[in-house]
């Protein structure tokens, strides 16, 4: 892949929750070698809470945040768009616009957690969920920058731990999930 940046948005409808972790997550994994941004086909304005909870709990950052249109991406002047990325199953049916530069695109259907609707204790742990399957994928996608890269801070990027916040999850951790990577870069 060189040593270009490759601009890669995600979308997905409300632009609240999911495409937001996924920016999040690629911009710290992939920092050398990827940009991310995040967008919505009906953008609800705001940020989910929990999904700004979550990420600040990985130590991530959020400042800045914001829900977007997709349009932002579709007009003259936006960055030239490498990949795109839906992670919804309502934002993959939907007409998308003429990307510039027709990018690679891919369906990555995530469940909404914002969509939830019972106790607040379970919707919190469906965004760590899903903050945990976006960084699990994410992850596995940014093994070949780090196995080709020689420097050793590069090559040991990482998630902070779940656990060192003391949230456990059922499922495998960060690094565990990207441990036997598939390279295909």
């Amino acid at each position: 892949m060189g040593d270009r940046v490759y601009n890669v948005l995600f979308l997905c409808t409300g632009n609240s929750a999911r495409s937001i972790m996924a920016e999040v997550i690629l911009n710290k994994l992939g920092r050398e070698r990827f940009r991310a941004y995040s967008a919505g086909s009906h953008p609800i304005g705001s940020v989910h809470p929990y999904a700004i909870e979550a990420l600040q709990r990985l130590k991530l950052p959020t400042e800045g945040l914001r829900s977007k249109s997709w349009d932002e991406f579709a007009v003259p002047g936006a960055p030239l768009l490498d990949f795109v990325f839906t992670v919804c199953h309502k934002a993959a049916g939907e007409s998308c616009p003429a990307w510039p530069g027709q990018p690679m695109t891919a369906r990555w259907g995530v469940e909404d957690p914002a969509s939830f609707v019972g106790p607040e204790e379970k919707k919190r742990e469906l965004f760590r969920n899903t903050l945990l399957t976006l960084s699990r994928r994410i992850g596995s996608s940014c093994a070949c920058r780090s196995r080709r890269s020689t420097d050793s801070h590069s090559r040991n990027e990482s998630l902070p731990s779940e656990e060192a916040d003391g949230w456990h999850s059922p499922h495998p951790s960060f690094e565990d999930a990207t441990r036997d990577r598939i390279d295909f870069c």
